[in-house]
């Protein structure tokens, strides 16, 4: 058959085992940003690229196989990673699918896995999928050197950086790649035009204000990595170490035109780790931002001892109407036990001035982690009410591959989903880490009891109906009217 491109990069799909009901139109569809990183960068060294986003198109482990066959590439990538840490490992099991499926259609074609959880476990990714190489790593640096081996029919992969695969019936670990050093000039931009940019929408909340235009929608980077080491994420498995690299506010800024001028963005998540770090350089982008008066609505993430009121007055005016904060616990001792530090009077302030700001809050907690117990998971979730936040994301911890977590669990001996997808939040096989207290089982049943609390509470709605209208309302109304599946939960007090 004859060859119709290079490389292809695959999104797995299947949303339906990581959000169950929710994978309808209350879920967000997100550009795979590191595929469209990883397709610019290879073609801008002159390969012919092209994408399958399964997730977006809905389309299952064979039908992605079928058309990775039509196009017979020299190398099929398909790669593991979320809009979040957290998405990446729920992500696994169709990976899986997806690559033993092509094997089936299109037995010549070497495949390949990559991304964040595969980073994290190469050797075990290796040992049970059905793919030719897993790359740790960030990927440039391993996935264009083996596709110049593969145009030459070698056989030889010991000089390529970050590659694992077979070789006499065992498996082989090359050293790591180097990291990108000037992620403008190395890395490059990203191929949107390689995606189906109609098919991408934005979170629910994120568009409370006009909560019937969640396209079109995009996310962007403008850095990579994380300096902080909080116990339950994965982040820098994908990189080797703790640390943060930078894009230049200026290329930023130009993807933000392209964005908004060729594909009508006005929607956009920045995809950083923590984005609200260095004052002056959010300072520079605002200031250059805000002068384009795009209309345009982005959320990002924040630390709450990374913000004051003259920054997030700023950040509002360059059309920031949503920061995300990890509080994580309203326990000090259940989040210094996972080394995430802040004081209460600091959470307080930044909230304040958040709001003085005009600028919504989407606030993050995680129930079950270590030191939790039925007491300290009450007193977060009474804490959220009091604050009353526009929006609440409740986690319940897991033990994600490439986390201390995921270490601690293995030396503990603890239970983890026996499924990858048994990983993800709002799946029917999600099994969350037990605590020193508490049973997994208790903990998920927490977490969904206390889902329904917080959105039905009274004051919330009327909350809502206040700040952005009755529709909205009613749209919290139907999401609760979704009622998540679970296997593993068990009510409060059974010891699971």
């Amino acid at each position: 058959m004859q060859r119709q491109t290079d490389l292809l990069f695959v999104n797995p799909g299947q949303r339906w085992q990581g959000y169950q009901k929710l994978a309808t139109n209350l879920s967000a569809v997100e550009p795979p940003l590191w595929i469209g990183l990883l397709a610019a960068n290879a073609r801008n060294a002159g390969w012919s690229v092209r994408v399958i986003d399964a997730d977006a198109d809905g389309l299952g482990p064979e039908e992605t196989a079928a058309a990775a066959a039509k196009l017979n590439p020299l190398l099929a990538v398909t790669v593991v990673f979320g809009a979040n840490p957290s998405a990446s490992t729920q992500k696994m099991t169709a990976a899986g699918d997806i690559c033993r499926e092509i094997r089936r259609a299109c037995p010549d074609v070497k495949t390949m896995l990559a991304g964040l959880h595969v980073s994290a476990l190469p050797e075990r990714t290796l040992t049970e999928e059905e793919a030719d190489f897993v790359c740790q790593g960030e990927g440039p640096y391993t996935i264009r050197p083996l596709l110049e081996v593969l145009r030459r029919g070698g056989e030889d992969y010991s000089s390529i950086p970050g590659l694992w695969y077979r070789q006499d019936g065992r498996i082989v670990g090359n050293a790591p790649a180097p990291l990108i050093s000037d992620l403008d000039s190395e890395l490059g931009g990203v191929a949107w035009d390689l995606l189906p940019m109609d098919k991408y929408r934005a979170h629910n909340w994120h568009c409370f204000e006009h909560i019937d235009r969640r396209s079109p929608y995009a996310v962007i980077y403008t850095s990579l990595g994380c300096p902080f080491a909080c116990h339950f994420c994965c982040i820098n498995a994908l990189f080797g170490r703790r640390g943060i690299r930078y894009r230049s506010i200026e290329s930023v800024i130009e993807e933000i035109d392209l964005l908004v001028g060729r594909y009508g963005v006005r929607i956009i998540k920045i995809i950083d780790e923590l984005f609200v770090l260095k004052q002056d350089r959010i300072e520079k982008f605002c200031d250059i931002l805000g002068e384009r008066n795009y209309d345009l609505n982005i959320w990002c993430y924040a630390r709450v001892d990374t913000v004051n009121p003259p920054l997030l007055k700023k950040l509002r005016r360059a059309g920031v109407h949503w920061l995300a904060y990890g509080f994580e616990s309203a326990s000090a001792k259940v989040r210094d036990g996972v080394s995430k530090g802040f004081s209460d009077q600091t959470a307080a302030k930044a909230i304040a001035w958040t709001r003085e700001a005009g600028i919504n809050i989407i606030a993050n907690y995680i129930f079950g982690l270590p030191d939790d117990d039925l007491e300290t998971m009450r007193r977060t979730l009474e804490e959220a009410k009091r604050y009353n936040f526009e929006f609440l994301n409740i986690y319940c911890a897991m033990a994600y591959p490439g986390s201390k977590l995921y270490e601690q669990a293995l030396a503990e001996g603890w239970e983890l989903p026996n499924s990858w997808h048994g990983y993800s939040q709002l799946g029917e096989d999600t099994l969350p880490l037990p605590t020193k207290h508490l049973a997994a089982a208790e903990v998920l049943a927490f977490r969904d009891e206390a889902f329904v609390e917080y959105f039905s509470n009274p004051a919330y709605l009327a909350m809502v109906r206040r700040r952005f209208g009755p529709q909205v309302q009613a749209h919290i109304l139907e999401m609760l009217d979704h009622k998540i599946v679970r296997q593993h939960a068990s009510p409060l007090g059974s010891k699971g």
